[in-house]
C-alpha cells in the first residue's frame, strides 16, 4: 500500500494522512489505543473525584470525632453527617461493642480475667476496624489495577503496531524494488505513529495511577489513625 501511494505521488505529509493511509494492522492498533485512552481517562476522572470526596469527608468527620467529649456524642453526630469512610468505621466499632459486652470477671481471679478479656476485645476490635478499612480501600481503589495495566501494556501494544508497520513498509519496498529514502521514510513514519499514540496513552495513565494511589494511601493512613483514636476513646471511657 505504501509503495503504491508513493508511486502515485500521494506521500503522507501529516499525522492525519499517516493514520488514514496506514495499513490495516496499524489502524487496528490505533483503535485499541484510542479505546484504552478513553477508559483510562474515565477511570482517572471518576476515581479521582470519588477519592477526593472520600478523603475530604472522612477527614472532616474524623476531626469532629476527635473534638467530641464522648463516643456517644460522636455517634449522634454521625446520624446527621453525610456517609463517609470514618463514619462507617465508627458505626462498625459501636456494633462490635453491642455484639460483645464486656466480661465483668468473677472469683478470686476476676481482675486478671477482666484484664485479659479487655486486651482480647481491644485486639479483636483492631482486627474488625482493619477489615473495615481494607473494605473501604478495595471499594475506592477497585479500578486502579486497570489504570496500572493500561499504563504498562500500552507501550507494548504500540511497539506491536510499530513492528507491524515496519514489516509492512519493508514488504512494500521489496515489492517496488527501491530502497531510497523517499521509499523508506513514509513507511517508518507510519510505524512510529503507533509508538507515539501508545506513549500518549501510557504517560497520562501512569501519572494518574501514581496520583490516585497516593490519595488512596492517604485515606488508608487516615482510617488507620482514626481506628486507633476510637480504641483510645473507648478505652478511656471504660467500654473495652
Amino acid at each position: 500500500m505504501i509503495a503504491l501511494l508513493q508511486a502515485a505521488g500521494a506521500v503522507p505529509t501529516s499525522p492525519k494522512e499517516l493514520i488514514l493511509n496506514a495499513s490495516t494492522e496499524t489502524q487496528v492498533v490505533l483503535v485499541i489505543l484510542a479505546v484504552l485512552s478513553l477508559v483510562s481517562w474515565a477511570i482517572m476522572l471518576g476515581s479521582g473525584r470519588a477519592l477526593s470526596n472520600a478523603l475530604r469527608n472522612a477527614t472532616a468527620f474524623a476531626r469532629e470525632v476527635e473534638r467530641a467529649p464522648r463516643v456517644d456524642s460522636a455517634a449522634v453526630a454521625a446520624k446527621h453527617t453525610r456517609p463517609n469512610a470514618s463514619q462507617r468505621l465508627l458505626v462498625r466499632a459501636l456494633q462490635f461493642l453491642g455484639e460483645t459486652p464486656p466480661n465483668p470477671g468473677y472469683g478470686d481471679s476476676g481482675a486478671l480475667l477482666s484484664a485479659t478479656h479487655a486486651a482480647s476485645r481491644v485486639e479483636t476490635l483492631r482486627l474488625v476496624l482493619d477489615a473495615e478499612t481494607l473494605a473501604e480501600r478495595d471499594r475506592l481503589g477497585r479500578f486502579l489495577p486497570w489504570l496500572a495495566t493500561i499504563g504498562s501494556a500500552s507501550p507494548l501494544i504500540g511497539l506491536l503496531g510499530t513492528v507491524l508497520g515496519v514489516i509492512n513498509a519493508f514488504v512494500g519496498i521489496a515489492t517496488r524494488g527501491s530502497g531510497n529514502l523517499a521509499a523508506v521514510a513514509p513507511g517508518v513514519a507510519e510505524a512510529l505513529v503507533a509508538t507515539a499514540a501508545a506513549l500518549s496513552v501510557a504517560i497520562p495513565a501512569t501519572f494518574g495511577y501514581n496520583i490516585l494511589a497516593n490519595r488512596l494511601n492517604r485515606l488508608d493512613n487516615l482510617l488507620e489513625g482514626f481506628g486507633t483514636t476510637l480504641i483510645a476513646m473507648l478505652g478511656r471511657e471504660g467500654r473495652l
